[in-house]
């Protein structure tokens, strides 16, 4: 009996885009919609670069100028020593890696537990860990500094420290701990199973045999945390109020007032630059760290 291979269908067959009138059609509008998405995603990328090699006439031009007419690049030396950015990126670097290092320990522990400890109760308890995404985070601001600022049964003060960033980072984060749950669901119970008979405990488990071949999806995670450590703003405002603990961010926002326009655009170009680059780098990660836990058998 003749089978039909359901993975060759697309939206328009095969026949229809054959013919001349068709296939034209169906690139033009493919070129299209590339060249929208690409305008969408890069243009603002270009508006910043550009606006940094700006004048301050042509930023406060109406209407604004496509390309600076005179680069001027001794904006971004400017930025870069009055904004002092050697010493906002030394902090938000070490802010980024402290919480990369703590959150990938303790999501990856809690969901191996969920995955393959299977704890009494635990499809209960990553259903309420999962049941707070739901929570805008703008309502957690408030109990989230109350808490910071003098830690229960502690009474600890962790303002102006690292760990005001790194610990409302680190309680619970369900996201990447689901993503993280759904592809250790996906490694072969045999593997486990043979791991056990040859005496290996839960955590020589872990290391030798779950984690390298996680590495796709730990890419993945690595580069929310990341992100998510760097961009943020209005959290680190509130719990690094010091100049000497700024992150990047907060650094530039409170020189707005006092440098002109296209500096401060220069400055938010430099801050922008890491996240790109490891983006570029590690970017492969994104789709097969998402993928390859998604399908099994």
């Amino acid at each position: 009996m003749a089978t039909y291979d359901s993975s060759t269908r697309t939206l328009i067959s095969s026949a229809r885009l054959k013919r001349g009138s068709a296939k034209r059609l169906y690139w033009t509008l493919v070129i299209l919609v590339m060249f929208l998405f690409s305008l969408v995603f890069l243009g603002p990328l270009y508006w910043m670069v550009t606006g940094g090699l700006k004048s301050g006439f042509e930023v406060a031009h109406v209407p604004p100028t496509l390309y600076p007419k005179h680069p001027e690049w001794q904006n971004y030396v400017q930025a870069w020593n009055d904004l002092d950015m050697g010493t906002l990126m030394l902090n938000t670097f070490y802010y980024v890696f402290g919480a990369l290092f703590i959150q990938l320990v303790l999501d990856v522990t809690a969901a191996y537990a969920f995955s393959k400890l299977r704890p009494v109760l635990g499809n209960w308890i990553l259903g309420g860990m999962l049941a707070t995404l739901m929570i805008p985070s703008t309502v957690m601001i408030i109990p989230q500094f109350i808490t910071v600022k003098e830690v229960p049964f502690f009474g600890w003060n962790l303002i102006n420290t690292p760990w005001a960033l790194w610990l409302p980072g680190v309680a619970a984060n369900a996201f990447n701990i689901f993503l993280l749950k759904r592809f250790f669901d996906s490694i072969p119970s045999d593997l486990m199973s043979a791991a056990a008979m040859d005496g290996a405990g839960p955590i020589r488990t872990l290391w030798s045999i779950v984690l390298p071949m996680s590495r796709p999806i730990l890419g993945v995670i690595s580069i929310f945390i990341v992100t998510s450590v760097w961009k943020d703003f209005l959290w680190p405002k509130l719990v690094e109020p010091d100049a000497a603990t700024r992150t990047i961010n907060v650094g530039i926002t409170a020189f707005t007032g006092t440098l002109p326009q296209n500096v401060v655009i220069a400055g938010a170009t430099i801050a922008a630059l890491p996240t790109i680059i490891f983006f570029l780098i590690f970017q492969k990660n994104i789709m097969s760290g998402l993928t390859t836990g998604g399908i099994k058998g």
